[in-house]
């Protein structure tokens, strides 16, 4: 059964494709917007940016530290640079440039990892960026997003656009379910409820939201109401939102393609703990790398499916 049939959802467009179509139409409204690209401009989707702008697309190689060097010098132009690689080579490999030349003096720059978590698939572990939500949180200043499908994934492009100081946006490969129309409200900082539920809350974000729809509808058939929420903004995370389910609904589960440390997950426990305790549980890749393989095969494996939500739930609401 492919991820979000349970639940009804129609396949949508890849999060990463959305993002660079959004991009593209924004190029007239937005005209300080400009690309730097460390030479995948074809798989981050900003390629067609700079075929529609070129004088505005700047290609710097293999090179992300420069990359992301040349960005903040962008920015301090007055420039609204977009520079985008794969989340590992961007967070991993730029980290310092992104500290120094980006979060620290508050430089204007959006950060867009692509290809982030295991979902990729075949591409294997050193492309696979599964610690970057985390480096991206820790450094003060940057927001930092990770949509759910193709609708959310432009307008949260939109946002981070429009969005005044650095961010950075999580965007994945493979299809995911349409779970939105274009009647959504996206606002960073402001999570989404996707479906209500009393008796327990899945928190999730990207491909873990509709797994997480699915879980629910899984729950729902053994009576259990079960809240949905997507959590598209990690930081700043919506506070009330987390401390409304821990009140209304007894117990929160936070799913999310990552590693086990230093995302969603501890976002969320840290509102918790601070605002009103409640028991928890995790979904997450756990500590550890992944391997070269099939994306559902993957996250099957690696234990990102519904059934994992399902018992989860079921064990943190016996305790």
């Amino acid at each position: 059964m492919a991820i979000g049939e349970l639940s009804g959802y129609q396949m949508g467009q890849a999060t990463r494709d959305a993002f660079g179509e959004a991009l593209a139409d924004l190029g007239d409204e937005f005209p300080n917007v400009v690309t730097v690209d460390g030479d995948v401009g074809n798989s981050t989707r900003t390629e067609p940016f700079a075929e529609k702008y070129p004088e505005r697309g700047f290609n710097v190689g293999i090179a992300e530290s420069n990359m992301v060097s040349v960005a903040g010098g962008l920015a301090g132009t007055g420039k609204i640079p977009v520079v985008a690689s794969f989340a590992c080579f961007l967070l991993n490999n730029a980290f310092d440039q992104i500290r120094m030349s980006v979060a620290f003096p508050e430089q204007n720059v959006k950060l867009v990892g692509s290809h982030a978590g295991i979902s990729i698939g075949e591409d294997g572990p050193s492309q696979m960026g599964i610690e970057d939500v985390s480096l991206a949180c820790s450094l003060p200043n940057v927001s930092v997003m990770v949509p759910a499908d193709g609708v959310s994934a432009k307008k949260a492009t939109r946002a981070m656009v429009g969005h005044q100081g650095p961010t950075y946006l999580r965007l994945g490969r493979p299809k995911v379910p349409a779970l939105y129309d274009e009647s959504v409200h996206f606002q960073i900082g402001k999570a989404i409820t996707l479906k209500d539920g009393s008796d327990a809350t899945i928190i999730a974000n990207g491909i873990m939201v509709s797994i997480a729809a699915d879980a629910a509808k899984m729950l729902e058939d053994e009576g259990v109401n079960t809240r949905v929420i997507d959590m598209h903004t990690v930081k700043p995370v919506d506070r009330a939102a987390v401390v409304a389910a821990a009140k209304e609904t007894g117990c929160i589960i936070v799913a999310e393609e990552h590693l086990h440390h230093g995302g969603l997950g501890a976002a969320v426990a840290q509102v918790v703990s601070e605002e009103h305790p409640v028991p928890m549980g995790y979904v997450n890749v756990g500590d550890c790398y992944a391997e070269s393989g099939d994306p559902m095969g993957l996250l099957e494996k690696y234990g990102l499916t519904a059934e994992n939500i399902v018992s989860t739930v079921k064990a943190v609401k016996s305790r």
